[in-house]
């Protein structure tokens, strides 16, 4: 009997919503249990100090096995 993962995690692409992603996740055979942001930034360098901007943040969900 082949053993499926119960716990994987899907990330929301680049070009791709929220919806999206969980349609994704059904169609897999997952439901989401917890959604995780983060924060992603990028070094802008004025003179001679460096400062950090956020440039976007990354959607990752963490989902089970449905049973079937």
């Amino acid at each position: 009997m082949s053993k499926a993962k119960n716990k994987m995690v899907f990330e929301v692409l680049e070009n791709e919503t929220i919806d999206q992603c969980l349609d994704r996740i059904q169609k897999a055979g997952y439901i989401p249990v917890r959604r995780t942001e983060k924060p992603i930034f990028k070094e802008v360098k004025t003179g001679g100090k460096v400062d950090y901007e956020p440039a976007g943040r990354q959607i990752v969900f963490e989902a089970k096995r449905l049973e079937d």
